[in-house]
């Protein structure tokens, strides 16, 4: 799927909501340069929250179900403080085969996820209701807009901000245009989300400006003589 129109203004804000809250710098990626992986689901990692079951082939007596810590972190009978969070289920599997190996002969080891309580993203921005929105299905950009209350008569169709987890927890930002789903002229641009993804919805271009007028106009300059002045809040 292609990302939409790029425009750093739309953007500026997300940017350094993001330099403070990471303390890192983000990538700033455009249509042209979007990886093509942004359109494919990451193997899932555990979060603090998900449950799980341990299961040993050869020594039921050890299996045990758990729930990872808010810390990240899981304690097994005879493997304390495992690092979990993170973690694929196959790559927590092969450390706790390397930790049980000090116990077991070639222990044969299955993690099991039983359920997600890690899944989420955020909607923000030009919506009637800002959300946390848990991600329990496929979810699109439009459909998570959906569920947060949709569109204010504000927004910029034409710029919604996506915010993702890049290589190494890197933040990675992209636009779409979702004017262009609305009509039906590219419903490509309503890309599938994943899990921590910020969608931010921008004040459209009149919508600023209304913003200006009623701060430093109305609130600021005394109207006298039956002077009047309408702030149309069309998009």
């Amino acid at each position: 799927m292609r990302a939409g129109l790029w425009h750093p203004g739309a953007v500026a804000l997300a940017l350094a909501l993001l330099s403070f809250m990471s303390g890192c710098s983000p990538v700033v990626v455009g249509p042209a340069a979007l990886p093509a992986s942004q359109d494919q689901p990451a193997e899932y990692r555990i979060q603090p929250g998900d449950q799980m079951d341990v299961k040993f082939f050869y020594n039921p007596e050890l299996n045990e179900s758990v729930t990872v810590r808010p810390d990240g972190r899981v304690s097994l009978q005879l493997a304390q403080e495992i690092v979990a969070a993170g973690l694929t289920p196959a790559e927590l599997t092969q450390v706790l085969k390397e930790s049980y190996a000090r116990e077991l002969d070639q222990p044969e080891i299955t993690v099991i996820l039983r359920s997600f309580s890690g899944q989420r993203i955020y909607v923000d921005g030009e919506v009637n209701k800002p959300a946390l929105v848990p991600l329990t299905a496929a979810m699109t950009v439009l459909q998570s807009i959906a569920v947060a209350g949709g569109l204010k008569d504000s927004a910029r169709t034409n710029a919604i901000v996506v915010i993702r987890r890049g290589p190494e927890s890197t933040p990675t930002v992209f636009a779409v245009d979702l004017s262009r789903v609305l009509d039906g002229t590219d419903p490509g641009q309503d890309v599938a989300l994943m899990p921590f993804d910020v969608v931010y919805v921008p004040k459209s271009a009149i919508a600023n400006v209304n913003v200006w007028v009623d701060q430093y106009l109305r609130k600021n300059v005394p109207v006298s003589f039956g002077l009047s002045y309408q702030i149309n809040n069309q998009p």
